[in-house]
């Protein structure tokens, strides 16, 4: 190749490239790898950078998958990176200075070649890849055979879970850390422990997050199966053997570097740098005949845009928790339940002194309040909100602490907002926003104190200027604004339904309602009567087309025979089945009415306000056989309220009519009210839930996943976005 290669046209026929693809083994003592892995450069950054390298190497990489079983030189580099990693945690005793660098340089390679060899192959065949055999000697017959597979995944995590990211007064443990301060400060004298913590925190970042995105890859296999995988081997390895004692330590470092959202090195400032006279820890090779492979493999800098907006984020935060959620959404083994999902589900507050299950060995301690409020600033990307839900549904120390706080405007504040720009948010993004706020509606304290949470000036809330307003109002207005947007555009009656279920959790603790709630409550209610009002005369219409007759008597539409049914074409029993939905959805909205003025009548003037000022939408209602049980309590408090403000006289003012009500209120005889069971809706997962969770959880890794690009139509998991 010469010094340099001046494009990335030119990588193809790159020496190095074309010896690593090529027919000749090469061993891992030789000093090839030395060559290859001693470069410096800057880490891409997006997929963008990603797919231009994955288009200029891919005759390299088919080469390879050509090749590899004869050679076997895959193998042959991953036990040069294992090599490497060994030498991450010896004494003072190591002379390589270039360990650090040449592990992770070798980690990039390795994950770039093995997300080609994943897509393009099933894992039996990517298992040959990874087995290789070694001639004992000249005259035996016999082969040892190793795989790989298993020892990669156990030095990845072991990587993640034991390389530390922070300075070194909290990393006093650490024998290679010890070692490494001790040769930093001999090596550059003036130097201290405040530039190696800066120097080596930026390499070890690098390697961290290169260990989770080479698990991510590995688990890509995922992607290319329109069927959920049930048995896989990388499963296996991640979920028995060496692999398993990590669960807790993983999920646990998982979970931190989503805490910490520790910010990425700026490009370039985790090399160490060379010194004056030319010498460093990288011996100059930057400037020798490995810079035109690697300046041009990286891409010379393209994607700088990207690499600014990375600054002001956590990658290695963002790919841990894609690589959490992954792991968290494996299927169940046969034998076995997932542990990853194990370890999320027990794990205990730091606070919490009580012992743990012998049952469960997963469970680990870790700061409540650091991840509360991760979680709260947080919420703006779908995998955070997975998260959440993940953590409310299935841990009860998690659900139990949250519940318990007495900041909770700053968890749910977020998620209103997500709810409120419904339309800027993709639909699974909005159903787990939602279920958030119906698991945690499920706690009566919850439902009692967000209405003594007082709010001022929500900018984000545009219908109205809401100067002062408790957050459970808001809940109510953000949630019935989402029911009308499902109404008029996406029709989804899993949406309607959960957030009638939500309201209907919080409707017998509603206290002092803001006038505009109340008023939204009752404006949805006319909508849906105008919309049952619609569809009746689009059913009776449609029946009495099928009959054949404009003059003929119809039988009431509630008392349809199937006979009748049966003359009715599909379009128009859509109708009658239109017609069903919404009944029961009206019917909802009256229990919850009728649940707040059953329980809290007297702490909730202006729902009875607003009540009275449209009692005319209840009329059609009395009679209906659908209704009328439930109507008999409204209908009771809209006599008796209206009859004491005829008593009270003509033209009265808004605040004369609300200070009658709330005399009224005390007057009224609460056993004249009829009794109903009390309004609990609680969430349950539907069956086989990964069917929706494991597509959601890859296509938040494909679209959202640092540097990782896949080719759209290789996909087969999901169905890709048109746009």
């Amino acid at each position: 190749m010469g010094a340099n290669s001046s494009s990335i046209s030119e990588l193809p026929e790159n020496e190095y490239l074309q010896k690593l693809s090529g027919s000749e083994p090469i061993s891992e003592n030789d000093p090839f790898w030395n060559q290859l892995l001693s470069f410096s450069f800057t880490t891409p950054t997006n997929s963008a950078d990603l797919k231009l390298l994955e288009e200029a190497t891919i005759s390299v990489c088919k080469s390879l998958v050509e090749k590899n079983p004869r050679t076997g030189n895959l193998g042959s580099l991953i036990k040069v990176f294992l090599s490497r990693t060994k030498e991450l945690k010896i004494s003072a005793e190591c002379q390589n200075h270039l360990f650090i660098w040449q592990a992770h340089n070798a980690l990039f390679i390795i994950c770039c070649l093995l997300k080609v060899f994943i897509s393009r192959m099933s894992e039996e065949e990517l298992q040959l890849h990874f087995t290789y055999e070694e001639k004992a000697g000249p005259s035996s017959y016999g082969t040892e055979c190793e795989d790989l597979i298993e020892e990669l995944l156990c030095c990845l995590i072991q990587l993640i879970v034991e390389i530390p990211l922070l300075y070194p007064c909290q990393h006093t443990d650490s024998n290679w850390w010890k070692w490494l301060c001790s040769w930093y400060r001999g090596r550059y004298s003036g130097g201290g422990t405040s530039a190696l913590g800066y120097a080596v925190r930026d390499i070890t970042y690098s390697i961290s997050l290169e260990a989770v995105t080479t698990l991510i890859v590995f688990l890509s296999c995922q992607l290319f199966h329109k069927e959920i995988l049930r048995e896989s081997i990388i499963h296996k390895y991640l979920m028995h053997g060496r692999c398993l004692p990590y669960t807790s330590r993983l999920v646990k470092t998982l979970l931190y570097n989503f805490i910490r959202q520790e910010r990425s090195p700026p490009p370039g400032t985790h090399a160490f740098q060379q010194q004056t006279d030319g010498g460093g820890l990288l011996y100059g090779i930057a400037s020798g005949v490995a810079t035109g492979l690697w300046t041009v493999f990286t891409l010379g800098g393209v994607g700088s845009k990207a690499s600014a907006q990375l600054e002001q984020c956590s990658p290695l935060a963002s790919q841990s928790l894609l690589l959490l959620l992954v792991l968290a959404n494996l299927t169940d083994a046969p034998d076995t339940p997932n542990p990853y999902r194990q370890a999320i589900m027990s794990f205990k507050n730091t606070q919490d002194n009580t012992a743990f299950s012998s049952s469960n060995p997963h469970a680990f301690q870790i700061n409540f309040n650091s991840l509360y409020t991760a979680l709260c600033e947080q919420q703006k990307s779908d995998q955070a909100t997975l998260l959440l839900y993940m953590l409310l549904h299935q841990n009860s120390n998690v659900r139990t602490y949250v519940l318990a706080r007495t900041d909770i405007e700053n968890l749910v504040l977020p998620i209103l907002e997500i709810l409120y720009h419904v339309e800027e948010r993709n639909s699974h993004h909005v159903y787990m926003a939602l279920i958030i706020l119906l698991i945690l509606t499920e706690d009566d304290g919850f439902n009692r104190s967000i209405h003594e949470v007082i709010l001022k000036n929500i900018t984000w809330y545009a219908e109205r200027v809401l100067t002062e307003i408790s957050l459970g109002s808001l809940l109510i207005l953000v949630v019935i604004r989402t029911i009308q947007y499902n109404m008029t555009r996406t029709r989804d009656k899993y949406l309607h339904t959960n957030c009638l279920a939500a309201l209907a959790n919080m409707s017998a603790q509603f206290r002092s309602l803001h006038q505009y709630a109340a008023q939204r409550i009752i404006s949805l209610f006319s909508l849906l009567s105008k919309k049952h009002n619609k569809v009746l005369e689009q059913a009776t219409q449609s029946l009495r087309g099928s009959l054949g007759s404009n003059d003929s008597p119809l039988p009431d539409y509630r008392f349809w025979e199937m006979s009748d049914c049966l003359h009715v074409s599909e379009t128009k029993l859509r109708h009658a089945q239109d017609l069903n939905v919404i009944e029961e959805v009206i019917r909802m909205m009256l229990e919850i009415i009728n649940s707040c003025l059953t329980n809290s009548l007297h702490h909730n003037p202006n729902l009875v306000y607003a009540l009275l000022y449209k009692r005319d939408l209840f009329e059609q209602f009395r009679t209906h056989p659908s209704f009328q049980d439930i109507m008999q309590n409204i209908d009771l408090v809209i006599s008796f309220f209206s009859s004491r403000l005829e008593q009270a006289g003509a033209e009265l003012s808004v605040e004369r009519v609300l200070e009658i009500i709330k005399q009224g209120a005390v007057a009224l005889p609460k056993d004249r009210l009829r009794k109903f069971p009390e309004l609990k809706f609680k969430y349950v997962e539907e069956e086989q839930p990964e069917e929706f969770f494991i597509p959601y959880v890859w296509s938040l890794v494909y679209n959202s996943a640092v540097a990782l690009y896949w080719n759209p139509r290789d996909i087969q998991l999901f169905t890709m976005d048109s746009g």
